[in-house]
């Protein structure tokens, strides 16, 4: 039996792709305005198998978020379906049903009701609706996890904007133009859980 998890950390299982972007910078912001740690395949470093090093990044965190808004297929191009995320879902779901107290996984989408087409056997399953914006993702983050004395969505969006703002920069400080990259998103989480103390040492929660 491996260790317990962190129970402050969460596995994030979304596309890399150009067009989530700024929903993965809310993710980061949000999850770290929460007093929580995000995870993220591309911290898994080279060598072994990588589904294995998933599967173990996956059981070290107490919970996991499943983003499946990026299930199209563009037929203008020879793009092909996205099934990265719905293969680490399924291990997630194995994973919890056989050991339930030690993690909690939520699903995300854009769309109401698109999951019963795209994932018929999740029926039964309610995903939170982020409708694809930003702001979306920081106010279904604070359904999921009801803490207390955190900022207000509207704060959590005025963090997100600055850190957003601040994407170019980090990703020429680290030469890439990939803000998907392992030194990218550690920045990125580190520039977020700052200004997440820093609200929480000099303003009360609104």
């Amino acid at each position: 039996m491996p260790p317990l998890p962190d129970p402050n950390s969460v596995f994030l299982n979304v596309p890399y792709d150009k067009e989530f972007i700024g929903l993965y910078v809310a993710y980061i912001v949000g999850l770290c305005q929460l007093n929580l740690v995000p995870h993220l395949a591309s911290e898994i470093p080279g060598g072994d198998r990588r589904l294995d090093k998933i599967f173990k990044l996956i059981r070290s965190c107490r919970y996991s978020i499943h983003d499946l808004s990026r299930v199209e297929v563009d037929v203008t191009t020879a793009t092909v379906p996205r099934f990265n995320m719905p293969l680490e879902l399924g291990m997630t779901i194995t994973w919890q049903t056989l050991h339930p107290s030690r993690h909690s996984w939520f699903v995300l989408e854009s769309e109401p009701y698109r999951l019963q087409r795209s994932a018929s056997d999740l029926n039964g399953t309610d995903p939170n609706i982020h409708n694809g914006y930003a702001e979306g993702v920081l106010r279904e983050l604070c359904n999921i996890f009801r803490r207390s004395g955190v900022p207000s969505v509207p704060r959590m969006t005025e963090v997100y904007r600055f850190v957003h703002g601040n994407l170019d920069a980090i990703l020429y400080r680290h030469g890439t133009t990939n803000p998907y990259d392992r030194s990218v998103f550690v920045e990125l989480c580190w520039l977020s859980k700052t200004l997440a103390d820093l609200i929480r040492m000099t303003k009360p929660a609104i």
